[in-house]
């Protein structure tokens, strides 16, 4: 839902990357998360976590034949700002160029950097469930000038039952 979200926000976004702010714990759900949020942009390769190289691109496969003015996103970035000591660490891995690509940007440990994210920045949240294998995870923000971005407010999806509260 969030990758579909992401897509059509970047189609209709010209030179600014859709953000996904991930928050929470150690084992929560946050790179499992994002592996399969760059399958379903059609990320080629395998993902990997950035936790030691802090960054990675995954080029996108880009459809042939898209309207003329629609953004032509060629890659999507996964940032782990685990390691990162202050949001100024980021700054000089040249994020604003990153902003720029127009792509998607997904930043693990985002609260880590907050003060450098858009405003607009989309933020998931991830926590354990009550069992092994449950994750609740919660969306917010997306309010994101000028493009069709996810909008959610509180909502909260069960990763084993998919069940979604409100």
């Amino acid at each position: 839902m969030l990758a579909a979200g992401a897509k059509a926000a970047m189609e209709r976004r010209t030179g600014k990357a859709a953000v996904f702010a991930l928050s929470g714990g150690l084992g929560a759900g946050k790179t499992t998360f994002v592996k399969g949020f760059l399958a379903g942009l059609g990320a080629r390769g395998r993902a990997a976590s950035p936790t030691f190289v802090i960054m990675r691109r995954h080029p996108l496969r880009v459809s042939p034949g898209r309207r003329a003015g629609r953004s032509r996103a060629r890659n999507a970035y996964h940032i782990d700002a685990y390691r990162l000591k202050t949001p100024e660490d980021l700054a000089a891995l040249g994020f604003d160029r990153i902003l720029a690509d127009g792509g998607a940007v997904l930043i693990e440990w985002a609260e880590k950097v907050k003060k450098l994210l858009p405003k607009g920045a989309v933020w998931v949240s991830f926590r354990h469930g009550e069992k092994e294998n449950e994750r609740r995870i919660s969306v917010r923000g997306g309010g994101m000038r000028g493009g069709g971005a996810p909008r959610a407010a509180g909502t909260q999806v069960r990763k084993k039952t998919g069940a979604r509260t409100r």
